[in-house]
């Protein structure tokens, strides 16, 4: 794994990633905006491969299940599958060159974790508006 300097350029070389380079090839922009919002097209079958493991993702209850749905939701399927198989290729890198092991956290932590940078983000906003958050107790369902 030493061939790739570092995660994004492993993840580059994979075409699992959207070039931002202004030096790269495959940067399709007119008046400085870019063009294309499409990853690059790939015969490599190490990325084939992790697509079709981002995509039975789908109704795992794993935290990378979770941020498939949660993505999903947001982006559309394409997209969301090639930012989970982007983030499987990450994590693939980070074990064979450092040699860690991935224990997966789980879906309820990824959506606490998701619920925090929700709250943070609210509050940030609401101070910048002028209002203070006051949190309230849940109700009970």
């Amino acid at each position: 794994m030493s061939r790739w300097p570092t995660e994004k350029h492993f993840a580059s070389w994979l075409a699992l990633c959207l070039s931002s380079s202004k030096d790269s090839p495959d940067n399709r922009e007119s008046a400085g905006r870019r063009q294309s919002g499409r990853t690059r097209p790939s015969s490599n079958r190490a990325a084939t491969a992790l697509h079709m493991a981002a995509q039975r993702r789908h109704r795992s209850q794993t935290a990378l299940g979770a941020y498939l749905r949660r993505t999903k939701a947001a982006l559309g399927a394409p997209k969301a599958i090639t930012a989970t198989a982007r983030k499987l290729a990450v994590m693939i890198d980070r074990a064979l060159k450092h040699g860690l092991q991935y224990v997966d956290p789980g879906q309820d932590w990824y959506e606490r974790q998701y619920q925090d940078r929700l709250l943070k983000s609210l509050t940030r906003r609401a101070l910048k508006l002028g209002f203070q958050l006051t949190p309230t107790p849940p109700t009970p369902t």
